[in-house]
């Protein structure tokens, strides 16, 4: 089995946060729209496997018109697929529209709220409110969606403990099956980076931010979701099946500008540029840039990786030395073997994972 990956890259304005490939050149969709369709012809059959799941990612994909997507779904060519997810902004969100792309093939969405507090989306430039997120959900839900994921975000500038339960309180009255949440990252280059340097905001604390996330994961648990990686949770059966694949090793392709693909213990992406992305595509020169990756890169992207899921790593596949992590908690072993990181083990789990690579 293998994914598919489309990267739409548009946005109608760009987010403080966000360093992410993306351009507001809107004008462009059209071009752009025609080289995913000749690179998806050109690459679908790339890992020899049968195309499972698609994801449209962006940038913002509900920035094209449902026929758009439609034509995407339908150059991959597979009646295979158990999971088509799109991304799509709450401000994109209309009943006519979210019966197109139920029509179209869509049968997942993952609607980037990041907050349901009105303050904290013009902090961060979001486009929609509030109300405009709820509604998003309710419309979707009514359109026959069934399997909806919603992103969260904690830790946002000014950010109180009581405006992040009542996020967490207001996303689960929505009965949603999946909720995806990221404490915020200060990226290089970002216009949020550059607030923060410029003292013209102030970050939450360290202590915070982690009381933030166990009170999230405790909420979750209560509510009947599965923590299964460190920023997932999902009810017993809405994983998601495409994400996961990339946590455990499954070949994907990335179709558009700046997407990256993994095939065998090869690893390429794409110009992150759209004239060199459309000019490559045109020519029929495309170059991806890539690495082979070694035994040693093998091993520590299965640390890196599977240490951040539920599943975690056998304990017999680790070189390292255990019982230190065990001892403190910070790691347990399952039953089957497998090592896991314990709730306060994922506070401090990319320093586990740089000391356990090799």
């Amino acid at each position: 089995m293998a994914g598919l990956y489309i990267h739409i890259p548009f946005c109608k304005k760009r987010c403080v946060y966000c360093d992410f490939f993306s351009t507001t050149l809107l004008e462009r969709r059209a071009e752009y729209m025609e080289a995913l369709l000749a690179e998806i012809q050109a690459r679908k059959h790339e890992t020899g496997e049968p195309i499972r799941t698609i994801y449209l990612g962006g940038g913002t994909p509900s920035t094209l018109e449902p026929q758009d997507i439609q034509r995407l779904i339908e150059a991959v060519g597979t009646n295979d697929a158990e999971e088509i997810t799109m991304e799509l902004n709450p401000g994109d969100a209309t009943p006519e529209y979210l019966r197109a792309l139920k029509k179209a093939g869509i049968n997942r969405l993952s609607i980037g709220i990041q907050s349901f507090q009105d303050p904290l989306l013009q902090l961060i430039d979001r486009r929609h409110n509030a109300v405009q997120a709820i509604e998003a959900v309710t419309m979707a839900q009514e359109a026959g969606f069934n399997n909806l994921s919603i992103d969260l975000m904690y830790a946002l500038p000014a950010q109180t403990m009581e405006q992040w339960r009542a996020d967490i309180e207001t996303a689960l009255r929505l009965n949603i099956q999946h909720i995806s949440c990221y404490g915020l990252m200060y990226e290089d280059g970002t216009a949020l980076t550059r607030m923060r340097d410029k003292g013209e905001l102030t970050p939450v604390d360290e202590d915070t931010e982690n009381a933030m996330y166990d009170d999230l994961c405790e909420r979750l648990k209560n509510a009947g979701f599965v923590h299964y990686e460190v920023s997932n949770f999902a009810l017993p059966g809405f994983e998601a099946k495409h994400n996961s694949r990339y946590w455990d090793g499954t070949p994907y392709i990335g179709i558009g500008a700046g997407a990256h693909s993994y095939i065998g213990r090869i690893r390429s992406w794409n110009p992150d540029d759209l004239d060199a992305y459309l000019r490559g595509i045109r020519d029929g020169n495309l170059i991806r840039e890539s690495e082979t990756l070694t035994d040693k890169d093998l091993y520590n992207e299965r640390i890196m990786l599977g240490l951040r899921t539920n599943r975690g790593v056998p304990r017999a596949a680790i070189q390292a030395e255990l019982s230190p992590y065990i001892a403190d908690g910070l790691l347990r072993e399952t039953p089957e073997g497998d090592i896991v990181a314990t709730q306060s083990g994922i506070h401090i789990l990319n320093r586990i994972i740089e000391d356990l690579m090799i």
